[in-house]
Parts: structure tokens; C-alpha cells; sequence
């Protein structure tokens, strides 16, 4: 499971050290693409994620997939890992994201975020946890359960 956060510098050629705890789900790539949720943030995936994350759009018609899977194909990359641990992230993808010299990686259980430093503590700053309380509430959240 991914999970935990961590920051990376991003090297001159746009190479970026992903954590050994992530790198173990991932195997030899990841697919990198941009996030189609409206986060200026990159998503990576195991390729397997990767389709059926794909696959999921099948349900819906071609006429309200074809411009989001069309954006996501096209900026989507295999990365291979290096023998350092490192992704090389393309410049497109780097420019939608806006990371240039570090970056905060997020574990979303079966996927991670890559964001630039700077606009995940943007983000991070807007983020009410009291909003959160009526959904672990709905939950019946215990932690002796």
C-alpha cells in the first residue's frame, strides 16, 4: 500500500528519487500523467493501475471520455527506474505540474501524487481538517473496531 509523504529535489535532467517503500509496488516503471481531477499535480501509477484506472472510463460514452482520455494518453510516460531509485519526469508533464526544483510526493494507497514543493503546501495550507469530521462521523469511525 502507498502510503506517507516525502520530499525530492528534482535534478538538472528532470529526474526524480522515488522513495524505496513505493518503488517495491511499482516494479521496474511507473506510468506517470497528468491529474484529470483539477490539481496542477502528476499522478503515478503501476502500469496495471494505469489500465484499469483507463478501463473504469469504459463505462461512461465515448463522447464524454474521448477529450479526458485523450489529455491523459497523451501526456502519460513510462518511467524506468534508474539504478538510483529515479524517474525521469518529462518536461511536458513537469510544466502542467509546475516543478522545476523539488517536489512532495503523496501515497494514495494504490497510486501516488507528485506535486511541486511550493503548491503542495499551497494546497496543503487550504485544507480545513474540520472538514473532515461529518464523513468519519458517517463512518461510525472507532478505533475499537
Amino acid at each position: 500500500m502507498l502510503i506517507g509523504g516525502s520530499d525530492h529535489n528534482v535534478d538538472k535532467k528532470g529526474r526524480v528519487f522515488i522513495p524505496a517503500r513505493f518503488k517495491a509496488d511499482f516494479g521496474e516503471n511507473m506510468v506517470i500523467c497528468a491529474c484529470v481531477f483539477g490539481n496542477k499535480c502528476l499522478w503515478g501509477f503501476t502500469e496495471e493501475g494505469f489500465e484499469r484506472f483507463c478501463n473504469k472510463l469504459n463505462k461512461f460514452s465515448y463522447d464524454q471520455t474521448q477529450e479526458m482520455y485523450r489529455v491523459l494518453s497523451d501526456g502519460a510516460a513510462f518511467a524506468d527506474f534508474d539504478a538510483s531509485g529515479r524517474v525521469l519526469i518529462p518536461s511536458e508533464l513537469r510544466s502542467f505540474a509546475d516543478i522545476e526544483s523539488s517536489v512532495h510526493i503523496v501515497g494514495m494507497k494504490n497510486y501516488i501524487e507528485i506535486w511541486s514543493s511550493e503548491l503542495w503546501e499551497e494546497t496543503k495550507s487550504k485544507v480545513d481538517m474540520s472538514s473532515f469530521a461529518p464523513m468519519v462521523k458517517e463512518m461510525n469511525f472507532s478505533f475499537g473496531d
